[in-house]
């Protein structure tokens, strides 16, 4: 027997009750039954039991079980006995599908919340073991798909900070949404042709974007307006980010938000302690790379090392030391910030225009500072990225290929031809162990670095080309944009 003695006996008191509630023959039968079985039945525990007041002259019955005085007296009906009895084991037995029900509501409701939240996790706080353990890669489907764009999505990212991501498109405009509900925020105007390239300050105050308009603007993201435009190109800006520097750096730096007019005629200024960055890079279809002071406006430094139209940059986030450029002439450079922003490599083995690169996604030194102890996706800690990853480099190009480079010795440590189509836009994970690619095959790809392996593939991620992808290097958050003019945000596992 499962019940205690306890639990069976308020079990057949029930039972006993139940029955002489009832109305007919075989029910008065089944309760004598019961009573002859288990004599006690007629004495229900004081949970299942009800008092009754009687007169002062009876003060020694004060208080009777109504099981007792049924048995003992016939001025109860059965009508009064099931309206005082029956409700009692008739709701237990209703409430307990009624309660398995809600139960496991509330285990799905956990799980649910367990994945969209495990990312949220505070300074010095336990993250669930099964949040560290996830991959944390792109799988199908999408959990939103926003719509809005008149033309082509031709790039997107994500807040620093916040579930908030942004595209850019050949409509001229640049739209902010919220990741995790999907709801379309606001639409920021001032380009006047294609927008090529997005990027968010380190802090995430600030957002850059590029255009074939020959400008680069600079927004005020907690106002949603344009604070400077920079011009200086002679050609498309085909991609534009952000130089980090560590908060000591920042804070040597004499006068960075005083005021100056520059080349766009604008009249404000940035402040660098706000933005976390001092610079501002571009690549243009002009062969040029420039360096723009953000608290100024001026073109601070032109590299001109390239042949052929600058069509990538990408900058490693989590010391702003290194910068790599590439684009038609097939070519990767890659520069030593602190060395006199000297070239220290030429990466070569594509044989088609290179189309996108970038280092490990990781934090910046000043994010770094604010979330001490704070996980990556892949479970390490941020500072603690091993120094092989931080020296790795992926690229993506028109030969279908993606490739693996290793700073340090100018090696390619892989190539990967699982596209069948231009690669247009590749990312290394920020646990050092994925890249994840798109391309106009159409399809979203999970490389694996140690397998040498295409891992996962999401077909048909969008109607028609995949133009761009982006990731946030904490949060479970990627995001896709295509010709067919959508932008989709993808679950991670």
């Amino acid at each position: 027997m499962v019940l205690t003695d306890r639990q069976r006996s308020e079990l057949h008191a029930g039972i006993y009750e139940y029955l002489l509630a009832q109305e007919g023959e075989a029910f008065e039968k089944a309760a004598a039954a019961l009573r002859e079985a288990d004599p006690n039945c007629d004495r229900p525990s004081s949970a299942m039991s009800v008092s009754v007041s009687m007169d002062d002259d009876a003060s020694v019955n004060s208080r009777m079980s109504i099981s007792s005085r049924i048995s003992t007296s016939s001025r109860f009906s059965t009508a009064s006995a099931r309206s005082l009895n029956a409700p009692k084991l008739e709701k237990k037995w209703t409430a307990v599908p009624r309660l398995q029900k809600k139960v496991l509501e509330l285990e799905r409701a956990l799980a649910t919340n367990s994945k969209m939240y495990s990312h949220r996790g505070v300074s010095g706080a336990m993250i669930p073991t099964s949040a560290v353990d996830r991959r944390m890669i792109p799988r199908p489907p999408c959990s939103h798909t926003l719509k809005g764009h008149s033309g082509v999505v031709t790039c997107v990212a994500v807040h620093p900070v916040f579930t908030i991501a942004v595209s850019g498109s050949e409509d001229g405009t640049i739209k902010v949404w919220d990741h995790e509900s999907g709801e379309y925020v606001r639409t920021l105007k001032g380009h006047t042709n294609t927008v090529h390239s997005l990027a968010f300050a380190p802090s995430g105050s600030h957002l850059a974007s590029s255009s074939s308009d020959f400008t680069i603007k600079l927004w005020d993201f907690s106002t949603y307006s344009c604070v400077r435009t920079l011009r200086g190109h002679d050609h498309t800006i085909s991609a534009v980010v952000f130089l980090p520097s560590p908060s000591s750096t920042l804070a040597l730096k004499p006068n960075s938000n005083k005021i100056s007019s520059n080349a766009g005629g604008d009249n404000s200024g940035i402040d660098s302690s706000t933005s976390d960055a001092m610079f501002v890079i571009s690549a243009s279809r002009d062969k040029t790379v420039k360096f723009w002071d953000i608290g100024t406006g001026f073109c601070e430094h032109t590299i001109s090392d390239h042949s052929d139209w600058v069509r990538c940059l990408a900058v490693r986030n989590c010391d702003g030391e290194l910068l790599a450029t590439a684009g038609n002439d097939q070519n990767i450079f890659v520069y030593r910030i602190s060395n006199g922003r000297k070239k220290i490599a030429q990466l070569s083995g594509h044989d088609h225009v290179i189309e996108s690169i970038a280092f490990v996604t990781e934090a910046t030194p000043a994010t770094l500072s604010e979330s001490e102890g704070r996980k990556t996706l892949g479970g390490k800690l941020d500072k603690k990225i091993d120094e092989t990853t931080k020296n790795y480099l992926v690229s993506g190009g028109r030969d279908s290929s993606v490739r693996l480079w290793n700073i340090a010795t100018s090696q390619c440590q892989g190539v990967f031809k699982s596209h069948e189509n231009w690669v247009q836009s590749v990312l290394l994970h920020p646990s050092g162990k994925f890249i994840i690619s798109c391309s106009d095959d159409r399809t979203i790809r999970v490389l694996d670095i140690k397998s040498n392996r295409c891992l996962r593939t999401i077909t048909d991620a969008h109607s028609q080309f995949v133009t761009s992808i982006a990731m946030h290097h904490t949060l479970p958050i990627l995001i896709s944009g295509g010709v067919d003019q959508t932008v989709k945000c993808w679950r991670l596992d």
